[in-house]
């Protein structure tokens, strides 16, 4: 698995944690974070990214 954000793009917007549908996502004040051991990979985060800052590989 691999998830992956790049924090410069990153607007920090939230948009990627409303549509994640397990919420293995959080914002937090440095970023986005990832909770791997719940993320599966269903790629919903970095089709919402309006700056395509999220990248999911499985």
């Amino acid at each position: 698995m691999v998830w992956s954000i790049d924090n410069e793009k990153c607007l920090r917007c939230g948009t990627c944690v409303s549509v994640c549908p397990i919420i293995a996502l959080d914002l937090k004040e440095r970023g986005i974070i990832c909770d791997k051991t719940k993320c599966t990979l269903c790629n919903n985060c970095s089709k919402a990214c309006p700056v395509k800052a999220i990248k999911v590989e499985k």
